[in-house]
């Protein structure tokens, strides 16, 4: 079995607030909205009193390709939204990491032909997106 990657990656040199906002523009961009938040350094801290740096996760959608991908495979909803991690990079300073769930996980995992043309191009969107950014 082949591995894939997780995820479409890039590396800014920006605060991270800064850097959120540019992905959720990049995304809106090309068609995806944010469904939703969730900050795990919030979250880790509420629940566990740990800190850690700033990680958020941002469950974009888009509409038609995920109506698509649910006609193609009703079970596919389990891998929706799309996860976009924007997190700062603790072994360098100023940097954030933003990285893109891999769409193509959605035909490794269900090895279902009829999800390969939505996920190439949610992939193709997603790419062009954190393209955008560097």
């Amino acid at each position: 079995m082949s591995t894939i990657d997780l995820g479409i990656t890039t590396r800014l040199q920006s605060d991270f607030d800064t850097a959120v906002a540019r992905t959720r523009e990049a995304l809106a961009e090309v068609g995806f909205g944010v469904l939703t938040e969730i900050d795990m350094a919030a979250t880790l801290k509420a629940k566990l009193d740990v800190d850690v740096a700033p990680y958020l996760i941002l469950g974009a959608c888009n509409p038609p390709l995920a109506h698509a991908a649910v006609g193609a495979n009703a079970q596919i909803g389990l891998l929706l939204p799309c996860n976009v991690v924007v997190r700062a990079d603790e072994a360098e300073a100023g940097t954030v990491v933003v990285e893109a769930m891999n769409p193509d996980l959605m035909v490794q995992v269900t090895g279902d032909p009829a999800v390969e043309q939505v996920a190439a191009e949610a992939t193709e969107k997603l790419r062009a997106a954190i393209a955008a950014l560097g």
